[in-house]
């Protein structure tokens, strides 16, 4: 178990506030540890740190940081199987789910410190006559960073890998549900990193989210979250004109046309629709399928989905789900469920929870009349629903018609339906014949309410930086 405090300016920090909560193993209902929770005070502390750290971190060479950032993802693969234990303790996510966490985690440190190492700009020269111009890349200073309960681990990984290579310092506030391989990760990172780079403050959104955001020594706030989340942040960071990044929900349309292989489609939805017991922001959670092989492609994912076991998370199983992370969602979704079936959706598979001991719901397939409130809504959990339809345009006009835009994808055999689609499609993530494909080479973004700013990839570098024309009169 990682020492549940703070970690700022590369010490381990008691909270200086009172209040405390409990971390609770999801699978069993039953706290883990208690931890006590920052305040303000405590946010000042950690921004004036990471301002303190800037300047050197900032002067440093590419190398040098990407040989940090690659130390730390070795140490990282050396504490593996401790932060895949933490991570099924904590978020209830079976070893397999866990595995592939720690694995994407390791992967976007090492191609962070590559990336970072190299660029692109536009090339010095006389664009003014007699006057050299040429462009500087510059960290942007310091920033605060939110990070979801979903994805501890990875989601904090994708958005520190990307701010330190490219010079700035992070303060980072872990969601206070599921912080335990967070406060590993600042653990792994105190003897490799310079003290005051990366700082940890605990506590919980309204508090130590909105400090950060408020803070006028933050450069710029980063959030991965829900929507709600999102527009808190960036409400506040607007009196201020703060930069944004946000990757926020998503409803994610899978558009199945007549033409397409229902095996692939159906294996694909079942993996992508319940990945993480669906608490995933591109989940494959809204099919919208052509009403002549509708009845066909809704046995096979039945008859796949059936196949999945609601099991203790440290129980090695490829079938396995794990629960929902915590009371209150687990609530939420089978709010959700229960109020689609009274609106006439019909069960085809599962519908039924249980948090006697855990958070537990079954996989659930619905088949939903068009316009259903949770064909729009985010639901977050291990639910996907199904609506047919007969015309392609109508079908793209639909799955464009919520406020998400962050992932989709449409099956065919066709290539031109497959990149007319494509292009119609308004989400920043578009797959053909697959869905959650997510190289750490290629941007994650979003667009109307999923947010904005890239993660992954060289573009997310881009993002954390800024840019400085200089003249020089010759």
């Amino acid at each position: 178990m990682p020492q549940c405090s703070h970690f700022i300016d590369g010490q381990h920090v008691d909270p200086s506030g009172s209040e405390t909560t409990e971390v609770v193993d999801p699978a069993r209902g039953k706290a883990i540890v208690s931890l006590r929770l920052g305040n303000e005070k405590d946010v000042d502390t950690a921004v004036c740190a990471a301002r303190a750290a800037l300047p050197t971190w900032a002067a440093k060479t590419p190398q040098a940081r990407s040989e940090l950032l690659l130390a730390l993802a070795e140490a990282i693969a050396t504490d593996r199987e401790n932060l895949e234990k933490l991570e099924a303790i904590n978020c209830g996510k079976p070893l397999a789910v866990t595995a592939d966490d720690v694995d994407s985690t390791i992967d976007v440190f090492r191609f962070m410190a590559g990336a970072g190492r190299t660029g692109s700009t536009i090339p010095a020269g006389d664009y003014v006559a007699d006057t050299m111009s040429l462009v500087l890349r510059e960290p942007i200073g310091v920033i605060g960073l939110v990070t979801p309960w979903n994805y501890p681990l990875l989601m904090g990984a994708w958005k520190i890998s990307a701010a330190l290579m490219a010079g700035n310092t992070v303060v980072y506030k872990p969601s206070e549900v599921t912080p335990l391989t967070s406060l590993r990760l600042a653990e792994l990172a105190k003897d490799i990193l310079p003290a005051g780079v990366l700082n940890l403050v605990l506590g919980t959104g309204p508090e130590v989210g909105q400090s950060l955001s408020k803070h006028p020594q933050v450069d710029m706030m980063a959030l991965t979250g829900s929507v709600r989340a999102g527009m808190a942040v960036a409400s506040t960071i607007a009196s201020d004109l703060k930069r944004g990044h946000f990757e926020l929900g998503g409803k994610a349309p899978v558009i199945i046309c007549d033409d397409a292989d229902l095996e692939n489609a159906a294996n694909t939805v079942t993996e992508a629709g319940y990945w993480n017991s669906g608490q995933e922001c591109g989940a494959a959670t809204r099919v919208i399928i052509h009403e002549s092989v509708a009845d066909e492609f809704t046995q096979l994912l039945a008859q796949k989905v059936g196949s999945y076991v609601l099991a203790d998370p440290e129980i090695p199983g490829e079938e396995n789900l794990g629960p929902m992370i915590y009371q209150g969602h687990y609530a939420k979704v089978m709010d959700m469920i229960g109020e689609a079936v009274e609106r006439g959706a019909e069960i085809v598979l599962g519908g039924n929870g249980d948090d006697s001991a855990g958070f537990w719901v079954e996989p659930t397939i619905l088949k939903v009349s068009i316009g259903d409130p949770i064909t729009e809504n985010e639901v977050f959990g291990p639910v996907v629903t199904i609506e047919t339809f007969s015309d392609l345009t109508e079908a793209v006009e639909r799955a464009n018609a919520v406020e998400y835009g962050l992932t989709g994808s449409v099956f065919t055999a066709d290539v031109s339906t497959a990149l007319e689609v494509s292009k119609a499609l308004d989400f920043g993530s578009v797959n053909v014949n697959t869905h959650l494909a997510l190289p750490t080479e290629m941007p994650w973004s979003g667009f109307k309410h999923s947010g904005y700013g890239r993660d992954l990839s060289a573009y997310a570098l881009d993002d954390f930086s800024r840019t400085k024309h200089i003249a020089i009169r010759h």
